[in-house]
């Protein structure tokens, strides 16, 4: 018998408020239900998170300086004797526990509602903290926020999410200056999948409590002694729209444990008689699109060098037909009219990886390497890791093993390799894990890699699984030595998955660098919906890699193309000498997955600017010669070249690419969204090459390409559109 995710019966059993027969009767009706015991699981989860976080709520007190101005104000007022329970004295301590009464009332109520575990609304929320201030009351939405209060007073300003299929728990209040005027921001829901109507709520906020943050803004709050560290082969440094300045590879270390993002700039228009190759590393990277999505439900607009258009491009499953036979992935190539530049064409380059049902998966060796580190002593790292590896646990098969390693000052084997038939143990090891210490994060993937070779399975799926903030700062933090430790493992044929949580002191650079060189993926997780998708609907491609070191080569052809952009993939960018050398690392295809890429294209004869340079001083210049081409109707040619997993030597794949100069109208649904999210990331990001594209022009173009959208994935996307969209008007 299947039970209803509704039915009470699943909070009573969980927080034990069923007498002894009602719950026997349970137990016989879920006993051959996992998916009613896992919610079970997740309900007692965040009911101890709960229990954990009232606990650690400090009695508020008065400043020195409020009592003084209290007992000042005391001294000038006339006091009114109020007779009866009600008044006097007790009015202060009466109201405070019934406040805390309701407080607790709502939390209960929270929990007994089963589609919070399943469901997330997302507050459109500006959050302010500022290191010191007094604290003011909070505000109703009917009230006007721009009075002035006679006396200091307590002010709730932070950003509050209640996501339903998450254990995150707000952080504690943000202290907010008493002199800032404050204003209003409502809360919003946005799930896709919420089937019921949420409350607005209305918090008092700092009038500066959100902020565009540019590249340039990134780049210079970084202190005179912070440290750069070499991340990637190619990085840019974004000054702002129509500038920018190429930096040698690095890292953007931040004072203060803030966020790390390695700079990009846009690709430029490139012309085919100059450059007519194009060459980069595909990726699968999907960790953009739900940090931006974390970055939009807080109520903040994200750094530009956090939006990387392709991620939020292949975040997305798409309709692609699937590779027939036992071919690693099939290519489509669509085209269209360019929808934020008249004249221009739009060519989608898409990859479709082969489906691997999950009876034929190969048995798998996973290490999971958990950073248990004092950093990731926070709700929405360490107990959000814990209930992702519980969910992927329910999707392995009994002949399947685990392992778990933990770093932090010291590594450990907090669990020997243990054969899945054994799910009790593997997750009594995993609810064991507790966070301390600092992040030695070396020797951990030293041990992981170890463990995972120990048990290495021929033919099978042999992988890392790394769980972190990134915040490496004991042994060897460089992402140089990063980089050369974990390419070196990738040699043993155990390939490396890496999970990013957390926020504050969140290294995304370095995460991203570690799975390009592990030969894995990387994502970001942000609440336990996020986990579901990665490590249970996507586990196929999570687990299998196809294909390895997968390069892109498009060759131009001038007499048909005057100019071209690729759009995103500004760090997987690659020479072009690169495309036919082995020994250069790509990136990895898994089963199931589509990649897609996009380049605008300028026709022959449409005007575009194209920089170019000064007259040479000390040599005569080149003179112009006319252009001798080969007489084709193709607008370019695409060459892929790509490794089998136990293969060194790449395969060779060439297709020729015709714009039938198709309309609008004829375009795919698949290719109409690709749009929108294109378009979205451009204007997100402040792009100089943006031309027309607006945040009302992505949600048009989101909407003709919705779909059937199983999944709720373009909803939420439409949503997040309307968020961007109100958070930059303000």
């Amino acid at each position: 018998m299947k039970i209803n995710p509704d039915d009470p019966r699943l909070t009573a059993y969980a927080l034990d408020e069923m007498d002894s027969n009602e719950c026997r009767q349970f137990e016989q009706e879920i006993a051959n239900d996992p998916e009613t015991q896992q919610s079970i699981h997740e309900i007692r989860e965040l009911a101890g998170v709960l229990a954990a976080e009232l606990k650690k709520e400090p009695v508020p007190s008065l400043t020195k300086e409020q009592k003084r101005h209290i007992h000042g104000s005391a001294g000038q007022a006339t006091v009114e004797k109020r007779s009866g329970w009600w008044g006097g004295a007790f009015l202060f301590p009466r109201l405070a526990w019934g406040m805390c009464a309701l407080l607790f009332c709502a939390g209960i109520l929270m929990l007994a509602q089963p589609n919070y575990l399943k469901v997330r609304s997302r507050p459109n929320l500006a959050e302010s903290v500022q290191p010191k201030g007094s604290v003011s009351g909070i505000s109703s939405t009917n009230q006007p926020l721009n009075e002035t209060k006679p006396t200091e007073s307590i002010q709730v300003a932070k950003a509050v999410e209640l996501p339903a299929s998450s254990p995150i728990m707000p952080e504690p209040l943000a202290v907010v200056p008493p002199a800032a005027p404050p204003s209003l921001q409502k809360m919003s829901s946005r799930a896709g999948s919420l089937n019921r109507k949420m409350p607005e709520i209305g918090l008092a906020l700092n009038e500066h409590s959100h902020s565009e943050r540019t590249g340039k803004d990134f780049y210079y709050a970084v202190s005179p002694d912070s440290s750069l560290v070499e991340v990637s082969p190619v990085r840019w440094e974004s000054k702002g729209e129509g500038e920018a300045r190429f930096e040698r590879p690095e890292e953007v270390q931040q004072p203060g444990g803030q966020e790390v993002y390695a700079g990009i700039i846009d690709n430029p228009f490139r012309r085919p008689q100059d450059e007519p190759l194009s060459t980069f590393s595909i990726d699968v990277d999907t960790a953009s699109y739900s940090n931006v999505r974390r970055f939009l439900d807080q109520g903040d607009l994200p750094p530009g060098d956090a939006v990387r258009i392709e991620e939020l491009l292949n975040y997305f499953p798409y309709d692609y037909t699937p590779p027939a036979g036992d071919e690693p992935f099939a290519v489509h190539i669509e085209w269209a009219d360019c929808p934020w530049a008249s004249g221009h064409r739009l060519a989608r380059i898409a990859l479709k990886g082969r489906e691997i049902p999950e009876a034929q998966r190969p048995t798998a060796n996973l290490v999971f390497l958990i950073d248990v580190s004092g950093s990731m002593d926070q709700e929405n790292k360490l107990p959000l890791v814990k209930s992702g590896l519980q969910l992927l646990l329910g999707q392995l098969k009994e002949t399947d093993r685990v392992a778990i390693v933990t770093y932090a000052g010291n590594s450990g084997l907090a669990l020997p390799s243990t054969a899945c038939s054994d799910k009790a143990t593997i997750r009594a090891a995993i609810e064991k894990l507790e966070a301390g210490g600092s992040t030695h994060g070396a020797a951990g993937i030293q041990l992981a890699y170890k463990t995972a070779l120990d048990n290495f399975i021929k033919e099978g799926i042999n992988r890392v699984i790394l769980a972190t903030d990134g915040d490496f700062n004991v042994g060897v933090t460089s992402s140089g030595e990063l980089e050369s430790l974990i390419a070196e493992k990738a040699k043993s044929g155990v390939f490396l998955s890496v999970l990013g949580f957390g926020m504050g002191n969140y290294k995304d650079a370095t995460l991203e660098t570690l799975a390009d060189k592990g030969n894995g993926n990387y994502a970001y997780i942000d609440n336990l919906r996020e986990a579901r998708k990665v490590l249970v609907e996507q586990i196929a491609g999570t687990l299998i890699t196809l294909s390895k070191d997968v390069k892109i080569q498009v060759e131009f052809n001038p007499g048909v193309v005057g100019a071209y952009r690729l759009i995103g993939y500004e760090n997987r960018i690659m020479a072009a000498q690169d495309f036919n050398d082995d020994r250069k690392d790509a990136g990895e295809i898994g089963a199931g997955h589509t990649l897609t890429a996009l380049y605008e294209v300028v026709p022959v004869g449409v005007a575009v600017n194209v920089a170019g340079v000064d007259p040479l001083k000390y040599q005569a210049n080149p003179t112009p010669r006319p252009l001798e081409t080969v007489q084709s109707r193709e607008s370019f040619n695409l060459k892929l070249r790509y490794k089998l997993p136990a293969e060194d030597n790449s395969h060779l794949l060439e297709i020729p690419a015709i714009d039938s100069n198709g309309g609008w109208e004829s375009t795919s649904v698949d290719f109409r969204f690709a749009a929108s999210v294109a378009t979205f990331g451009m204007v997100l990001r402040n792009s100089p090459f943006r031309g027309g594209a607006t945040f009302d022009m992505a949600l048009n173009l989101a909407q003709q390409g919705k779909g059937q959208d199983k999944e709720g994935y373009r909803s939420e996307f439409i949503q997040l559109i309307g968020l961007a969209k109100d958070l930059k008007s303000n």
